[in-house]
C-alpha cells in the first residue's frame, strides 16, 4: 500500500472518482460524505494526508484545516475548490494548507498532489521538533530580551547566532542556514522572519527534497491552465504566495541543476513567469535557505552552481551540533524536564550527577530532537522523583552493564542475558501494554489515546510503528 488518505466531500460522485483514482495508484482511500465525521475519523485513523472540499454543509475544509493545525499539524491538508473560489484556496494555503486542487481535475493532477503530501508527511515525522520558549524562571537565552525567544541556548556559539539574527532580521539580505539535521534550522529561519518588518506577511516553506524534480518548477513558480497534462486551471506558486513575506527553501542542496539556473534568475531579477505563462510576475520576497550539506563541497563536486551558492551565501549562519555546545545541555535538560512533568503529570525533581554527566558526554547524533525524545522516555518510565543512571537508554549509557555485571539466566530455551537487556525488554512490553490498552479504551482514537498517555499524537504514532502494534481499522 502506497499510503492511507482521507477524502472528505459531500458530493458522492466526487469521492467515488477520487477513491477509484487513488486505489488504482495503490493508495487506501477512506471516503466521507458527511464532513461532521471528519474530525473523529482523523483522530482514529493513521492517515498520511487529507483531501477535503472547501465548502460543504456542516464543517468546511477551513474548519478541518484549523482542527488539524491545532491537534496534528504534521498531517498535510489538500483543499478541493471550484474554479471561482481559488482566492479562498490561496487563503487556506497561507493558513497552513498543503496544496489545493481545482474542479474539474484530472487524475495526473490529484495523484501528483497526494504523492507530494504523503511524502511530506513521512518527512515531517523525521524532522526535528521545534524548541519552545523557555519558562519565565529561566535565564534569558537571546542576545536581546525577547529577540529570539523560541530558541534555547546560553553557550557562546548560540549567543553569537542570536546577535546575528538580531542584526540581519530587518534587512532583505539572503540567508543560508546550515548544520546537521536536528539543530533547528527552520526555527532560526522563522525567528529571522518573526523579527523582521515582514512578520505580518506570509512565511512560506518548501522542502526541496520532498518534491519530485519534475514538479518543483510548478511548485515554486506556479502554472497556467493547459501548461501540462492535468493543469486544468491556473495556480500560483510559492514565490507568489510569499509576496512581501519570506520564502524558506529547506534542503536547497537537493534542488536539480536546471532549477538552480531559474532560481538564480529570480533572485537577481525578483521576477519570473508561471509554467506555460507569458506574463512576467514581479515579487518582493526575502529568501532564506537551509541545508545539512557543505555547499562549497557540493560546488566543487559539480552538484551545485557556484554563482547560486554566492547569491545564497550572503549571510551564512552555521548551527553547531549539540555535541559542540555541551554548555547548553544542562539548560535543555531542565527545560524538557519541566515540560514533561506537566505533559506526563509527573513530579521529577532532578537527576543524579552521573546521569547528567552521561547526558553531557553523549555525542547526540540526532541533536536536540534526540535529547528531547530520550528525556520524555526517561520521565515516562521513571519510578522515583530523581532520574537515575539506570533510567538512561542503552545507547546513551554506553551499554554499561547494570550494577551487577553477572549474567542472569534466562528461562527455558532462552540464552543468558544481562539485566540491562531484560529491563529493556520489560520496558518495551510495558509500553506496548499501555498503548494497546489506551487505544482499546478510546476506540482506536489516536488523539485521545495520546492525551491519556501524556504523549503527542506524533509521538504515539511513532511509538506504534516502533513497537509494531497492529490496530483494527476504525469504521468510517
Amino acid at each position: 500500500m502506497t499510503g492511507r488518505v482521507l477524502v472528505v466531500d459531500d458530493e458522492k460522485n466526487i469521492t467515488f472518482v477520487i477513491q477509484a483514482m487513488l486505489a488504482k495508484a495503490g493508495y487506501e482511500a477512506v471516503v466521507l460524505n458527511d464532513s461532521a465525521r471528519a474530525v473523529e475519523a482523523i483522530d482514529s485513523g493513521d492517515f498520511e494526508a487529507v483531501v477535503t472540499d472547501l465548502y460543504m454543509p456542516g464543517p468546511g475544509g477551513m474548519e478541518i484545516l484549523e482542527y488539524c493545525q491545532r491537534h496534528c499539524p504534521e498531517l498535510p491538508i489538500v483543499i478541493i475548490t471550484a474554479y471561482g473560489t481559488v482566492e479562498s484556496a490561496v487563503a487556506a494555503l497561507k493558513r497552513g494548507a498543503f496544496d489545493f486542487i481545482t474542479k474539474p481535475f484530472e487524475q495526473t493532477e490529484i495523484l501528483n498532489v497526494v504523492q507530494k503530501a504523503v511524502s511530506t508527511f513521512r518527512q515531517r515525522l523525521k524532522e526535528p521538533i521545534s524548541i519552545q520558549a523557555p519558562l519565565a524562571s529561566e535565564s534569558p537565552v537571546g542576545a536581546a530580551a525577547g529577540a529570539v525567544s523560541s530558541i534555547i541556548g546560553s553557550s557562546a556559539q548560540m549567543q553569537e547566532i542570536f546577535k546575528v539574527i538580531t542584526k540581519i532580521a530587518g534587512s532583505p539580505s539572503t540567508v543560508l542556514v546550515w548544520g546537521e539535521s536536528g539543530t533547528g534550522k527552520e526555527l532560526v529561519a522563522f525567528e529571522i522572519h518573526r523579527n523582521s518588518g515582514r512578520a505580518t506577511k506570509p512565511f512560506i516553506k518548501i522542502n526541496c527534497a520532498a518534491i519530485p524534480a519534475t514538479l518543483i518548477e510548478s511548485e515554486l513558480f506556479g502554472y497556467e491552465r493547459g501548461a501540462f497534462t492535468g493543469a486544468v486551471g491556473s495556480k500560483p506558486g510559492r514565490f507568489e504566495l510569499a509576496h512581501e513575506g519570506t520564502l524558506f527553501l529547506d534542503e536547497v542542496a537537493e534542488m536539480p541543476m536546471e532549477m538552480q539556473v531559474k532560481l538564480l534568475r529570480v533572485l537577481q531579477e525578483q521576477e519570473f513567469e508561471r509554467v506555460g505563462g507569458v506574463n512576467t510576475i514581479k515579487v518582493d520576497v526575502r529568501i532564506i535557505t537551509a541545508t545539512n550539506k557543505d555547499l562549497e563541497a557540493e560546488v566543487k563536486a559539480g552538484r551545485f552552481r557556484e554563482d547560486l551558492f554566492y547569491r545564497l551565501n550572503v549571510v551564512p549562519i552555521h548551527l553547531p551540533a549539540l555535541r559542540e555546545r555541551k554548555d547548553d545541555v544542562d539548560l535543555l535538560v531542565r527545560f524538557f524536564l519541566q515540560q514533561f512533568n506537566t505533559k506526563l503529570q509527573k513530579a521529577i525533581t532532578g537527576l543524579t550527577a552521573e546521569t547528567l554527566q552521561a547526558l553531557r558526554h553523549y555525542p547526540w547524533p540526532g541533536n536536540i530532537r534526540q535529547l528531547e525524545n530520550v528525556l520524555e522516555r526517561m520521565v515516562l518510565m521513571a519510578e522515583g522523583p530523581v532520574l537515575q543512571f539506570g533510567d538512561l537508554p542503552e545507547e546513551v549509557s554506553g551499554g554499561a552493564p547494570a550494577p551487577s555485571s553477572l549474567p542472569v539466566e534466562g528461562g527455558a530455551g532462552e540464552e543468558a542475558t544481562t539485566l540491562k537487556e531484560i529491563v529493556k525488554r520489560q520496558t518495551q512490553s510495558i509500553e506496548r501494554d499501555l498503548i494497546e490498552k489506551a487505544l482499546e479504551e478510546t476506540g482506536g482514537n489516536v488523539t485521545r489515546a495520546a492525551e491519556r498517555l501524556g504523549l503527542s499524537r506524533k509521538g504515539l504514532q511513532l511509538k506504534i510503528k516502533e513497537l509494531g502494534i497492529k490496530r483494527a481499522s476504525s469504521e468510517d
